[in-house]
């Protein structure tokens, strides 16, 4: 497996992936995403901001999409919690998906496992990870915190009005 920046070539696919997302979410009885967000201008945004990645297989097939978005990510101006680092210099995981094709192979660990590890060797200054997700999306909860996030608050209609939201952060040392 091995992660690359996305570029605006790669829209279709992006696309395509999380929309798999969101109808892998909706199969799961998952309120997550089934509204207008994700949308395509989200993702040519995080294109042309440098944020998009793709999740490569070994034999080169692109099974998944995510971004990693500095900060400051308006997002998480009304967090319900506290950070457990009070920093400016944070990096947010958000829109992870792994294609239906291609769930069940480790793709989703690997990769937060490459994420994580990327940041620790290369802080570059960056003094937290932060990531948030559906509170019904019991899966990614699971994988989150199986990868040592902490739990630090919750978001009220940050995406949708009636949605909310479970936000957690790893700091980097």
């Amino acid at each position: 497996m091995h992660i690359e920046k996305a570029e605006m070539k790669d829209l279709d696919r992006v696309v395509e992936i999380l929309r798999d997302g969101r109808n892998q979410l909706a199969e799961s009885g998952i309120d997550q995403w089934q509204g207008d967000y994700p949308n395509v201008e989200h993702i040519q945004e995080d294109i042309e901001h440098g944020f998009a990645y793709l999740v490569h297989s070994d034999d080169h097939e692109t099974v998944g999409a995510f971004a990693i978005v500095a900060a400051p990510d308006h997002s998480y101006d009304e967090l319900d919690g506290k950070w457990l680092v009070d920093t400016d210099n944070y990096l947010v995981i958000h829109r992870v998906a792994i294609h239906s094709d291609h769930a069940g192979n480790g793709y989703a660990s690997g990769l937060f496992t490459s994420v994580i590890d990327y940041v620790k060797e290369n802080p570059n200054g960056v003094k937290s990870l932060r990531i948030d997700t559906h509170e019904d999306n019991k899966p990614m909860q699971h994988l989150i915190e199986k990868y040592g996030f902490t739990r630090v608050g919750t978001l009220h209609g940050v995406y949708r009005p009636e949605e909310t939201s479970y936000v957690y952060e790893m700091p980097i040392q």
